[in-house]
């Protein structure tokens, strides 16, 4: 497992380098975050389910926090993890176990 990983800080040298495709990219999150049918709390928790199905860490390192940020509690994300459990199985609980309550013991949450 990695380090402590700061993706806001990350997808900002990111951005320096290529600085379009960054834009579009973060234009389209800001879109699909916000508050809709489905609040923005919500749907950063989706993405950490999402994010622990497909063994994204990195992915954890930026959604887990952002949804904390938003309000979402731990048994909520952990409610996420469980749904990925069931659609990703065994690799899914190593990241939920592992990455995910790193990231939320990290944040004391």
């Amino acid at each position: 497992m990695t380090e402590k990983i700061d993706m806001n800080e990350r997808m900002e040298a990111m951005a320096g380098e290529i600085p379009g495709v960054m834009k579009a990219l973060m234009g389209l999150h800001s879109e699909v975050v916000k508050d809709g049918a489905l609040s923005a709390k919500t749907k950063e928790i989706m993405m950490v389910g999402i994010a622990v199905a497909l063994r994204c860490e990195y992915c954890l390192w930026k959604h887990v926090p952002e949804a904390v940020k938003m309000g979402a509690t731990r048994e909520e994300i952990m409610e996420a993890v469980s749904t990925a459990i069931v659609m990703a199985g065994g690799p899914a609980v190593a990241y939920g176990s592992v990455v995910v309550l790193k990231i939320l013991d990290e944040l004391d949450v």
